[in-house]
């Protein structure tokens, strides 16, 4: 029997093939503002795949890494924008092959899971809906996206709006409303009933394919297609939301540590008004305070990890985490880029686009507000709770 390799020893690897491998891409100019391109990816995974390194966080026999050890993995696969898609731990892929991992029937694992977890396919989630037009968005109860029963097949139509990374996607989950309540189906893609209306211009420009609005009209989808049981969509998502959420918060933590390192270098070697940037106050302390805000943000994302990994769903945890982590690694990214000045917004560096990736991540997944408002209601539910027992 193979011995079990040791997450330091996979997140060892990763970080050296990273910082090796991956950093010299950063100024490809296959790189664009809708992500970068899909011979740009494909080159990466196959460099990855030399290194040993591809979907690092499953295992040889299938099994996944405990969120735990996941985090250490991520974390150093977040080292470079580009890290997490050359290793296949970006999103959405990582918690799409999450969720099928977890409710997936052996059919669909075999069809859908196995060519994600070779890095041979992209995926995109379909929740989130046009705001203009009333759909769904933070709040998943708004669904608007329709799926109806005909004979052995579902027939689904709607619209979606952010969904990221579809154009090039091979595989999709689209969430839809049943009469038995919210469902999910797997679908391949592309496919013509799925129309990309158009691929935003959004601030982040670190996933293939972009954030697209797509069009759902007359998608015919088999029954065995259906992930889940019918009217279990919500349920599902909770399964893939607290630990995508985490995952969120590893990779952009490798990517704040990253450019932490790289303001560091610049102010230890920037001379201003006779001495070192490093040297005067309004710059030290700024990377003090990086220094204290990121392992504020580690110690928290590992006891999130902890407590999914007691098997706990860990939704307010998550919140928590989200809030927390997401809100500190954006000013250390901001501390970067000022303490860099002219070079901090410039494309010289990757300080500049951790900068944006990050202030897009405070929305993503639930902006702050929404989760604080969450949690507001369970202190109040929690307070009720106490009063009456």
């Amino acid at each position: 029997m193979t011995e079990r390799p040791s997450a330091s020893a996979i997140a060892a690897k990763v970080e050296a093939f990273v910082r090796d491998v991956v950093t010299p891409f950063e100024r490809d100019p296959r790189r664009s503002g809708h992500g970068p391109s899909e011979d740009l990816v494909e080159q990466l995974r196959e460099l990855a795949r030399k290194a040993g390194v591809m979907t690092p966080h499953i295992l040889a026999d299938g099994s996944h890494l405990s969120q735990r050890e996941t985090a250490m993995v991520l974390k150093n696969s977040g080292l470079s924008p580009l890290g997490p898609l050359a290793c296949n731990t970006a999103a959405p892929d990582e918690g799409n092959m999450y969720l099928l991992g977890k409710i997936g029937s052996p059919e669909q694992k075999a069809r859908f899971l196995a060519p994600l977890v070779e890095g041979r396919a992209r995926s995109a989630f379909f929740m989130t809906e046009p705001a203009a037009e009333g759909g769904a968005g933070s709040d998943p109860s708004m669904l608007l996206t329709t799926a109806r029963r005909d004979g052995d097949a579902w027939l689904i139509n709607g619209r979606k709006a952010f969904i990221t990374g579809v154009d090039g996607a091979k595989v999709g989950i689209i969430m839809a409303k049943s009469d038995d309540g919210a469902c999910m189906f797997l679908v391949d893609l592309p496919n013509p009933a799925i129309r990309i209306e158009r691929v935003l211009d959004t601030i982040d420009s670190s996933m293939p394919g972009g954030h697209a609005v797509v069009a759902i009209e007359n998608l015919r989808v088999p029954a065995d297609q259906m992930l889940g049981e019918p009217g279990s969509g919500f349920k599902s998502a909770q399964i893939r939301l607290s630990p995508a959420r985490l995952s969120h918060c590893m990779r952009w933590y490798g990517a704040a540590s990253r450019a932490h390192e790289i303001a560091v270098d610049y102010a230890c070697r920037r001379e201003a008004f006779g001495k070192l940037l490093i040297d005067h106050e309004g710059v030290g302390f700024q990377l003090a305070d990086n220094l204290i805000e990121l392992k504020q943000a580690e110690l928290m994302i590992d006891w999130c990890a902890d407590v999914l990994d007691s098997g706990s769903l860990g939704v307010a945890e998550s919140s928590m985490a989200k809030v927390a982590v997401a809100d500190a690694l954006f000013r250390v990214a901001d501390r970067c880029v000022q303490v860099m000045g002219g070079t901090g917004v410039s494309n010289d560096t990757i300080v500049a686009q951790v900068f944006c990736e990050i202030r897009a991540f405070r929305i993503y997944d639930g902006p702050t507000e929404v989760h604080k408002w969450s949690l507001a209601k369970k202190i109040k539910r929690d307070h009720l709770e106490v009063r009456s027992s």
